[in-house]
């Protein structure tokens, strides 16, 4: 399976960390360069902004949010949709409250 991982903090970099582990391909983005290269480093690709982390994503793409809830994960997905194509699957793997 491939997929991208947005959020390389604790949670995020364990879970790319994990998907490779297992055989996946992720690519990882970040604010922050360094978690970037540490995804890279552990065997799996980066990307330094979000039109360059859709590029390397094969279609349909899966992509998983790994930012905290409220105004970082709406401003995350307000940047990366003109970005996607139908079909794209975006998964809000971080804390938002169920009801949002």
């Amino acid at each position: 399976m491939e997929l991208g991982m947005i959020g390389l903090g604790r949670m995020g970099a364990n879970m790319a960390e994990r998907l490779l582990l297992g055989g996946h391909r992720v690519i990882g983005y970040d604010r922050n360069p360094e978690a970037i290269q540490q995804v890279i480093d552990k065997g799996g690709a980066g990307a330094r902004s979000l039109a360059d982390f859709v590029r390397q994503l094969t279609t349909p793409r899966v992509v998983w949010l790994m930012v905290p809830a409220g105004d970082p994960v709406d401003e995350t997905v307000e940047q990366l949709l003109p970005h996607l194509t139908k079909g794209d699957i975006i998964i809000d793997g971080g804390n938002s409250h169920y009801k949002d």
